[in-house]
């Protein structure tokens, strides 16, 4: 077994984690349909974090060609998922059988977390280029990165609701491009 072959079982649990944390609280969002005040920004943030994730997983294949791995290498690489989970924890509210949940207090509740985290999350993608490679990736996709991370501070420090509103499609729009473009096929 090759070291990434290794390395990589980790990284699919913690984003198989994450995965699953979306996927049963969009099940229970729905079992609980009644009882919810929905909030059209978290559920596009859930799309959003469940493309994220598997972006995440299918960039990580271009990591197979790394023959040699420092524990600080891995580590930096580990975090990306362990940031990505921590999201998923915190863009939807727990839901029991009787909750009664409001989507937006929600939102708005943990938004300084979640949007710095997903600053990190961005820096650490950066970060992970750099201890790997010893360089930043190519200038479209250091492009990307700074316009996500400036749209989650604007959202850091901007608790307007129409602002957020706006942010969350706009944040969509630019995943699906960035796919497009950097990610379209397995490399």
């Amino acid at each position: 077994m090759d070291p990434f072959s290794y390395l990589s079982v980790l990284i699919s649990i913690i984003l198989g984690l994450g995965i699953t944390q979306l996927v049963t609280g969009l099940g229970r969002l729905i079992q609980a349909r009644a009882r919810i005040k929905f909030f059209a920004p978290t559920i596009a943030w859930v799309a959003l974090l469940l493309i994220i994730h598997v972006q995440t997983w299918w960039a990580m294949f271009g990591l197979r060609s790394q023959l040699q791995w420092s524990f600080t290498q891995f580590f930096v690489v580990l975090l990306q998922p362990l940031v990505l989970s921590l999201l998923a924890a915190l863009v939807l509210p727990d839901i029991g059988p009787e909750t009664v949940a409001d989507l937006r207090a929600n939102y708005f509740a943990h938004s300084r977390w979640f949007f710095g985290l997903l600053v990190l999350l961005l820096l650490v993608s950066l970060t992970k280029d750099v201890v790997l490679s010893g360089s930043l990736p190519n200038g479209l996709n250091v492009g990307a990165h700074v316009l996500f991370i400036v749209t989650s501070l604007v959202a850091v420090f901007v608790n307007r609701e129409w602002l957020h509103r706006v942010l969350a499609p706009l944040n969509v729009v630019l995943m699906l491009a960035y796919i497009a473009v950097l990610f379209a096929r397995l490399q």
